[in-house]
């Protein structure tokens, strides 16, 4: 059993009560954490088999639990972008964006504050596109240059030309008013939520830190809240079970900056309402790591005005040149593909390629023969060694 700090579990106990105290310490300390991916819904394989033996995350269309942890570093569908492998509470905040969608027009515009590594970004893109198709924009940032990498290349994975990416200081955004319908933070937290996972996060903890995580969070927010329009909606979210970080911050967001706390309704099996008005995903009560999410209304009312794409560089996802031809190739050539290696396709025309895996594209390559030159990105390229298998 893992050893907790007492001022962790005087917090736990005092904000939830010792029952569900308990039943959270429990989980944090003995249970293996689930195994959850979340589709593209845009992005399905030919001759797709049934989810035999998954369980469906009860909040999250397309989220699924799986019974056991396969190496998706060898699935060329993991890095086509056909599914994202996202902790099953972290999709409620992608249901409580769901939420919002009816009131929205087309050509809403949303931006992802603290991006990465792209969960939330890719689950909203998916329920933006399925509501208003094309028309809306989705600004996916982070302020971190490593961290940025590696949103960028989910985004790109995920494949919607919709969605840019950005590296900038939340204040940038700020210095444009009423920019944007739909403000997601996600904000960098005291990283309760991933005890499980990350033994640092639990050496690190103190109150101190959680005094820390709060104050830098209300600097992001105050920073960038100029950038939502008035009316428009936030989505506050952590990965923290503390009160200070989450139904205080809540609290100040609506005294300090000017919001209304709303109620969108029970949250789902195992979700706790907050006296804030805020959503509690714990482990224990839910399949997951834990997350804590409150919706808030900016006061005011009033169209988003200005262009998102005039304050800076949008970088957007490269999409695959489909325009090339399409050329399916086997597990083997797929990873191998992945990997960097050169290949040889003597059956492929000659000439640009798009080369697909079960018919979804992976990305180019040029036929000249008697080698395939591979053209997929360095920097999103496997780094393990690949096993050989038998052909499919």
């Amino acid at each position: 059993m893992t050893a907790f700090p007492q001022a962790f579990t005087d917090m736990l106990s005092a904000t939830y009560g010792p029952e569900t105290s308990a039943r959270v310490l429990a989980a944090l300390g003995s249970e293996a954490p689930s195994v959850p991916i979340r589709y593209n819904p845009f992005r399905r394989p030919q001759a797709e088999t049934e989810n035999a033996g998954f369980t469906p995350v009860p909040w999250s269309p397309h989220g699924f639990l799986l019974s056991e942890r396969p190496n998706f570093t060898l699935d060329p569908l993991f890095h086509a972008g056909c599914y994202y492998v996202q902790d099953s509470s972290a999709m409620f905040v992608g249901e409580l964006l769901r939420r919002v969608l009816p009131e929205m027009e087309p050509g809403v515009r949303m931006l992802d504050l603290c991006a990465a590594p792209g969960g939330k970004t890719t689950d909203a893109a998916a329920s933006l596109r399925e509501r208003f198709g094309d028309r809306f924009s989705l600004l996916a940032n982070e302020v971190m240059r490593n961290r940025f990498t590696i949103l960028r290349g989910n985004v790109r994975s995920w494949g919607d030309p919709r969605v840019g990416v950005t590296s900038l200081d939340p204040a940038a955004f700020g210095r444009e008013s009423g920019v944007f319908d739909i403000l997601l933070t996600d904000v960098p937290c005291s990283g309760e939520g991933m005890f499980r996972k990350d033994p640092r996060a639990l050496e690190e903890w103190s109150p101190e830190t959680v005094s820390f995580c709060a104050s830098r969070q209300r600097r992001i927010l105050s920073d960038a809240w100029p950038a939502l329009r008035d009316g428009g909606i936030l989505i506050y979210a952590t990965c923290t079970f503390n009160p200070t970080e989450n139904d205080g911050n809540v609290r100040w967001i609506a005294e300090e900056l000017g919001a209304e706390v709303l109620d969108l309704g029970e949250g789902g099996p195992g979700i706790l309402r907050t006296p804030a008005g805020g959503y509690a995903l714990l482990p224990g009560l839910v399949p997951g790591e834990g997350q804590y999410a409150a919706v808030l209304r900016k006061n005011g009312d009033g169209l988003a005005s200005g262009d998102p794409f005039r304050i800076f560089r949008a970088i957007m996802p490269e999409p695959v040149d489909t325009a090339a031809p399409l050329y399916d190739v086997d597990r083997q050539t797929a990873l191998n593909y992945l990997h960097g290696d050169a290949l040889h396709l003597p059956d492929a025309p000659v000439g640009l390629l798009t080369l697909t895996y079960r018919g979804v594209p992976l990305g180019p390559a040029k036929n000249i023969g008697f080698r395939c030159n591979n053209l997929y990105p360095k920097d999103r390229r496997i780094r393990m060694d690949i096993p050989k298998y038998d052909e499919e």
